[in-house]
Formats: structure tokens, sequence, C-alpha cells
């Protein structure tokens, strides 16, 4: 990742944390431990950024660390929308389907039904 990219991250998250912090403390949340893995992970990762004083000039070895915790926040991230994506298909099919139509790691997404 680049620095910008990096800096970015950073913001988002910082911005975030809040929301973070209320879905961590939610004790029905709780209760799905793959939920939990997944904001604990991206609470690590936000601990990364945020324990830097400046994203520029970094190591390769600790940009390779960010990016480690970078995958890890991302394979939980995936793993969350694809039981997502099967309960909406299962329990509520017409939301599943706006969902496939629309998702960002497609081409086009669109929700025009074609």
């Amino acid at each position: 990742a680049t620095t910008r990219q990096l800096a970015r991250l950073k913001e988002l998250l910082a911005s975030r944390r809040n929301l973070l912090v209320l879905l961590l403390t939610n004790p029905n949340l709780l209760e799905h431990e793959s939920f939990t893995d997944l904001l604990w992970s991206i609470f690590h990762l936000m601990e990364e950024l945020s324990a830097r004083e400046s994203l520029d000039d970094l190591p390769p070895e600790d940009r390779a660390h960010l990016a480690g915790d970078a995958k890890r926040v991302y394979g939980h991230l995936a793993a969350e929308w694809l039981r997502y994506a099967r309960h909406l298909q299962a329990a509520y099919p017409y939301i599943f389907s706006i969902l496939v139509r629309t998702h960002p790691l497609q081409d086009s997404p669109s929700p025009v039904v074609t």
C-alpha cells in the first residue's frame, strides 16, 4: 500500500471508531464469534496505524506487517459478507438480488436487472 492509501485508511478507521466501539460492546453481536474476530482485527489495524507518528518512509518490513494486518481484516470481512449474502439468499431473496447486482467486487455493479 502507498503512504497515501495507508493515510486514507487510517483516517477512515479513526472516523468510524465510535461506531466500531458500539459494535464491539453490543452483546448481541458478541455472540457471533466470527464477527467479533472481524472487529478485533479492525481494532488491531487501527491501533497499528495510529501508533505511527508518520506513515512516510516506513521500512519495507513494517509495510509488509501492515499489509498482513490489512489482509487479515479483508479476509474476515469477506467471510462475513459471504455469510450475510447466504442469509439473504435463503431468507430474503429480493434483497439478495440487489446485493448481487450492486456489490463492488464486480466489474460493472448496477442495480439494473438485465
